[in-house]
Formats: structure tokens, sequence, C-alpha cells
């Protein structure tokens, strides 16, 4: 078995000064083909979100925000408005162009969450943005008396998700464990997936995986197993794209040619007009 490598998330502020961890997209793991970014926000102090992250662009890759505690209202070029709360995702394919916004709409208590972007294909990146918003309720859950599955897309079990993406087909599972329960995680032959545990300690083979840690593996199956205290993790996996990733803050392509003109659309008002394609 090869040993899975193990990075700690990175303390980062992003939009307008939300505090949050960073997973994937640090000096540590720049990019996890096809997976761009994680994301974990968890703040109690409403200073550390209330600024939110205003309007902004994205081009070439797909956004799938998941909340946890805490509601946030997305609004977006293509006319879509609508607030996300507890257990509830939002699924935004941006591809040729889209602005957004996502506030929290609280003044006070606990905001939490996640942020996961995922590339796009060349023949994608320019294609018809989209957008899904789903509730908590929409999610299937695969439970025993120690351990509880969330499924956010792909299949686990025997249940579908109500995301799928075809071109990478990504499994997105939030797992809960009672203490001292496994967890096998699984993954078709040729993707690569990574766990983050995002609450208590997790032991992966003879290794300790800790709390706001992630860990890349590309086994099969992969065995973790949560401490005295309990543990959830999310176990994510999927098929690698394969292709050049050239990236500028919110604009990801496949050459620097492809950034210049990204930007040039933006600062023309052209981003998210498929006529200019």
């Amino acid at each position: 078995m090869i040993t899975p490598a193990i990075y700690p998330a990175v303390a980062a502020t992003e939009g307008a000064g939300v505090r949050i961890q960073r997973a994937i997209g640090t000096s540590h793991l720049r990019h996890l083909d096809p997976f761009l970014l994680l994301d974990y926000f968890n703040n109690t102090n409403a200073q550390d979100y209330l600024a939110g992250f205003p309007s902004h662009p994205h081009r070439g890759f797909i956004t799938f925000t998941y909340m946890l505690d805490g509601q946030m209202e997305h609004r977006d070029s293509m006319g879509h408005r609508g607030v996300i709360g507890p257990g509830d995702a939002q699924w935004m394919k941006a591809a040729h162009g889209v602005i957004h916004s996502e506030m929290p709409k609280q003044i006070a208590g606990r905001m939490r969450g996640f942020q996961l972007w995922l590339n796009l294909p060349a023949s994608e990146k320019l294609s018809a943005p989209d957008y899904l918003e789903l509730a908590a309720a929409d999610f299937p859950l695969i439970e025993t008396s120690t351990v509880r599955v969330k499924l956010l897309a792909g299949n686990y079990a025997g249940s579908q998700a109500p995301i799928t993406d075809v071109l990478t087909k990504v499994n997105y599972l939030d797992v809960t464990l009672a203490p001292g329960a496994s967890f096998k995680m699984p993954m078709q032959t040729g993707h690569i997936g990574f766990l983050f545990g995002y609450e208590g300690n997790l032991q992966l083979g003879d290794r300790l995986l800790p709390e706001q840690h992630i860990a890349i593996t590309e086994q099969s199956e992969t065995t973790v197993q949560a401490g005295r205290k309990g543990a959830s993790l999310l176990a994510i996996s999927a098929k690698p794209i394969g292709e050049p990733i050239v990236q500028h803050g919110p604009f990801v392509m496949n050459s620097r040619e492809e950034i210049t003109q990204a930007m040039q659309d933006y600062r023309d008002g052209t981003l998210t007009t498929l006529a200019s394609i």
C-alpha cells in the first residue's frame, strides 16, 4: 500500500476578509487534478465572516458550496438568487463566465461550510454556465449505528446523489463517525481522492490524520478510524482531467493566453456574454 501524503490546512482570508482554512490551493498542495481548491470556513465571530464574498468573476471551472451552519445568499449574472442554509448546497458551473456574490444572511452565530473548485476540461471551459441549488433534504443519507454518510455528488452504497458530473465522475461524501468507528472510502481505479478531517482526529493505517488535515489517496479502498471522540470528514474522489492548469485568481484555463483573454473579457464586460465566443 502506498502511504498517503498528509498536509495541514492553511489559515487564509478570502472574499472581503472571511477567515478560512485552505486545504487545496496552498503552497503544500497547489492543485490535485481535477480539484483546484478546498476551503473550510468555520467562524463563530461574526467579524470573521460578515464581509462575505462580494461580486466577483469566475471562468473555466465549477464551484460547489456546501453549508453546515449559517445562511449564505447567492446572486449571479445568470439571474439566480437564493439563500442556502444548514445542509444545503449550490453547484455552479462557471464555464464561459459568471459574476456572482455569496453574502452572509446573519449578523451573529456560527458560519460553517466548504467551497470546492472542480476543474473543467478545455472542451467545456467556454460552454454555457449553469447553476443548481439544493436543499438538505435532497441529499441521500446512508446510516448504520456508527456511521452516517451524506451523499452530495456521485453515488455510494446503491444511492445516487442529485449532482452528477459526467466529466470527472466526482464522488463527494460527508461522513460522521462514532467514537472508534471505521469508514472505508470507495474509489474507482484511475481516480484520485482525498480525506479531509474537519472535526476530531482519525487514524489512517498506522498514521494519525489530525483535525483539519488532508490525506491524498489513489487506493481503490482507504480505511480511516475515528478517535475516542468520534470524527467528521469529507471523502471526495474524481477522475483526473490530465490537461495543463493555468490559474490567475478566479480564472482557470489551459494557457496563459486564455487567462489574458479572460481578464480582457472581464474588463470589457463580455465575460458572461456567450456571443463573444
